[in-house]
């Protein structure tokens, strides 16, 4: 079975892969777009997120407070082991059904956040290691949608900064990342 979140991710999530894969072990301290993560940081949230949300498409509850160091051994293989199992886990047509009950959204959004975290934070990743992501079109339009329904929400609750002013003639990925609060341009301190 496949959903329309499965879609995307199937095509979004091997992207995020790729640039997991491709961070070297000396770039781990370097900082990212997001303040408060070095490279370490968002590749170990990265790692929370393809666990959590396999539990969330299965309606049950997370901790998200519980943090661990996922950078030992194979932690490449296991990203995109986990990763694998989070799309398969979003295939289920139960999965975007409903509400989530840990999280009071429906299940659909819940999804399009996955969609999100994945995306935005491998743009993240890309930018803080010198790699490139090359976001589909459809991935960004579906995040421009939950931007529309959740980004005021989503700065309320820390989790996007204050939107950064884009030219409107700007890609379509610059002016989604300014949505996030993030600054297109940005490049690490050298």
């Amino acid at each position: 079975m496949a959903t329309k979140t499965s879609d995307l991710l199937a095509v979004a999530a091997p992207r995020t892969v790729a640039l997991v894969r491709g961070v070297s072990d000396d770039q781990l301290d370097l900082p990212t777009p997001c303040p408060d993560y070095s490279v370490r940081d968002l590749l170990n949230h990265l790692y929370d997120v393809v666990v959590n949300f396999q539990s969330l498409a299965a309606k049950q509850p997370v901790d998200w407070a519980q943090k661990s160091d996922h950078l030992t051994d194979g932690w490449r293989d296991g990203f995109a082991a986990e990763t694998d199992r989070v799309i398969r886990a979003w295939s289920d047509p139960a999965a975007v059904e409903g509400d989530s009950p840990g999280m009071g959204l429906p299940q659909a959004t819940v999804g399009d956040m996955l969609l999100a975290d994945l995306t935005v934070h491998a743009w993240d990743l890309a930018r803080a290691t010198g790699q490139e992501l090359a976001a589909e079109r459809a991935t960004v339009s579906a995040i421009h949608g939950f931007m529309d329904r959740m980004g005021d929400t989503g700065r309320q609750m820390g989790a996007f900064g204050e939107p950064v002013p884009t030219s409107p003639d700007a890609p379509e990925l610059d002016r989604l990342l300014g949505r996030t609060g993030r600054d297109p341009d940005w490049s690490p301190v050298t």
